[in-house]
């Protein structure tokens, strides 16, 4: 395991360092003095885990992980801090732990096993969103790899892989990707019945991509609809379809 340490006191570094190298005698250890260093250190050494001090000049450890949450795979933050106020905030962040200073070597011990199975879950489900990606799109045997259009600017395609989602309107059909819109020849229901393991019916006029659905979505009083990844489009989601497509999102 890769663990940053951080905090503006020498000493409370070392003697956290000295603890960890204790209780994890093959850890690859790493400290920083300050929010900004830490940040730049993440960066390049992409740590685990952070013990992280809360009240620090300039950066607070709360900014930090605010900051680091932002990522696509932050690492995971036990605060370590003299101060108990700050325990709600911690737990918003998502901390593995809140230990007080001086911190136990019993506590630390604990903490570090808790982290040490969140870096497990977080690889497994990142292994299995991998899986699932790879699959959506992967060529199926029987299917098109490209939709096509003959249109004022000449022949048109766009990967399947690509698309969103796929919206009708009168006599015809939008292929909607995050880099192009293309009008096809095809019926949704032709659409369906070739790509039906790829997208999901939503509504009567639209199907949607399921490997880019990022979540079901309602303002106030109006209707649900489809949030996707990489375009504006929100598809409406039709009251008899909106079963299947919290199963759907369940089900993952």
């Amino acid at each position: 395991m890769k663990i940053l340490v951080v905090d503006d006191e020498s000493l409370a570094r070392e003697r956290l360092l000295r603890l960890v190298q204790k209780l994890q005698p093959g850890a690859d250890c790493r400290q920083a003095a300050n929010g900004e260093q830490a940040l730049a250190m993440v960066e390049r050494h992409r740590p685990d885990l952070l013990l992280l001090d809360i009240r620090m000049p300039g950066m607070s450890g709360i900014e930090l992980a605010s900051r680091l949450n932002s990522q696509t795979e932050p690492p995971a933050v036990i605060f370590c801090t003299a101060y108990d106020e700050y325990a709600l905030q911690a737990l918003r962040h998502q901390a593995v732990d809140y230990l007080l200073k001086p911190v136990r070597e019993a506590e630390l011990a604990r903490a570090l096993a808790t982290a040490g199975r969140v870096n497990r879950v977080q690889l497994a489900s990142l292994a299995a969103l991998a899986d699932t990606q790879r699959a959506a799109e992967a060529p199926i045997a029987g299917c098109r790899s490209h939709l096509s259009s003959q249109g004022h600017r000449g022949f048109e395609t766009m990967p399947v892989a690509d698309i969103r989602c796929l919206l009708a309107e009168q006599k015809y059909v939008t292929a909607c990707s995050p880099t192009a819109e293309l009008l096809v020849p095809d019926t949704l229901k032709e659409l369906e019945r070739e790509f039906g393991n790829r997208f999901l019916r939503v509504h009567r006029n639209a199907l949607v991509a399921r490997a880019h659905i990022i979540r079901l979505q309602r303002d106030e009083d109006g209707p649900w609809y489809v949030v996707l990844d990489g375009v504006s489009h929100r598809p409406v989601v039709s009251r008899r379809h909106l079963g299947q497509v919290k199963e759907r999102l369940v089900a993952g």
